[in-house]
């Protein structure tokens, strides 16, 4: 080998993160820098999907009136919801309220209630309590659990002060009320795996992370680890498989799909939404193509937040192939989407198909 090629040889293996060149200007912050792009590329905007809709993961504000009822329906319409699923952990007498002003304003076939959980101070004998309230919100019209939020593993406590796990055996009545009545369990485990992790400059979301205090969980002392926390759900799916129980967020696998496949394979009573994470499904079009369409069954569309101006973003990228355009939420993603192309057979079951089968009495004159 010459002396030239030796050169290039070592020029070339260092890696352009290892050079100690600086700028010789001043230097933007993160938040500062928003270079405009000079791509130009064809564009499809989706003003409303393809399939009328049922959004499994729904948060529309308190259903307190007819006149409320009737602003979310606007606002569905516009956007091509046919069914809301209110996952606001609705129970007791504030399920029935809700039901109530929803057959006043004759908007009963656009909307499913899910009842929540009191997880708050489990003791012996919690199990049987909290299955009792189940079954009655389930008699009064909930079609389903949840969303059971992140606090459960995370920050709930026992009422010995401990830890409540994802798997306590104190709980497994609930469960097994929830497989008898042949409804979802809707459940929310943990957040990102970034999350769990040290804010250094080499974490993907060191952004959020700085402007959220409250999405840290990397004190050992205080959280358990993500995969301690996922451990412990993966013990609960597999202790209740006549559950059917669905994953919100993909089970914050999204960055990740090759272990969501796996749990999917394992557990055939398992389904996940995709509600807020959108960033990673359009970071990897062609490998999520792949994975929606092996798991076509088992997928359903959720927003989490109710935005009505945000969801044409998930249009677009479930059913365009559209290249590198902007997400709405800088802070969760410094990156752009690219559209995933998915089938009309795919998406009519991500959008509708699915959850009308997992929700008993799933209405379906909106879904026309």
């Amino acid at each position: 080998m010459t002396r030239w090629s030796l050169l290039a040889v070592s020029v070339f293996a260092v890696p352009l993160s290892a050079q100690t060149r600086q700028p010789e200007i001043p230097v933007p912050s993160i938040i500062e820098y928003r270079p405009r792009s000079t791509l130009v590329v064809t564009e499809h905007p989706v003003p409303r999907p393809r399939f009328p809709v049922v959004d499994f993961h729904g948060h529309p504000p308190r259903l307190t009136s007819p006149e409320v009822v009737r602003q979310v329906v606007a606002q569905m319409d516009a956007i091509g919801i046919g069914v809301m699923v209110s996952a606001n952990n609705n129970g007791g007498e504030s399920l029935r309220q809700q039901l109530a002003a929803i057959e006043a304003a004759g908007q009963s076939h656009r909307f499913a209630l899910f009842t929540g959980l009191d997880l708050r101070d489990v003791g012996p004998g919690s199990g049987a309590r909290i299955a009792a309230q189940l079954e009655a919100d389930v008699r009064a019209g909930a079609r389903g659990v949840g969303e059971i939020g992140k606090g459960f593993g995370l920050t709930i406590r026992k009422a010995d002060g401990s830890r409540l796990a994802l798997d306590d055996p104190e709980l497994d009545p609930v469960w097994r009320t929830a497989a008898r009545l042949n409804i979802p369990v809707f459940i929310h485990t943990g957040d990102p795996a970034e999350f769990f992790e040290p804010l250094d400059y080499t974490n993907e979301r060191w952004l959020e992370m700085a402007l959220f205090p409250n999405r840290r969980f990397n004190d050992r002392a205080q959280y358990p680890t993500f995969d301690a926390l996922m451990a412990e759900r993966d013990r609960l799916l597999a202790r209740h498989p006549e559950t059917t129980w669905v994953l919100a967020h993909l089970g914050w696998h999204a960055q990740d799909l090759g272990r969501l496949g796996r749990i999917l394979d394992r557990h055939p009573n398992v389904h996940a939404e995709i509600g807020a994470i959108l960033y990673d499904l359009g970071r990897q079009p062609r490998a999520a193509h792949a994975f929606f369409v092996r798991y076509q069954d088992r997928l359903l569309f959720g927003k989490d937040s109710f935005r009505p101006e945000e969801y044409p973003y998930y249009w677009r990228v479930l059913e365009t192939e559209d290249e590198y355009f902007d997400y709405y939420r800088d802070y969760h993603a410094f990156w752009k989407l690219y559209g995933m192309g998915l089938p009309d057979d795919v998406l009519r079951k991500l959008y509708q198909g699915n959850a009308a089968r997992i929700i008993p009495g799933t209405p379906r004159r909106a879904l026309q």
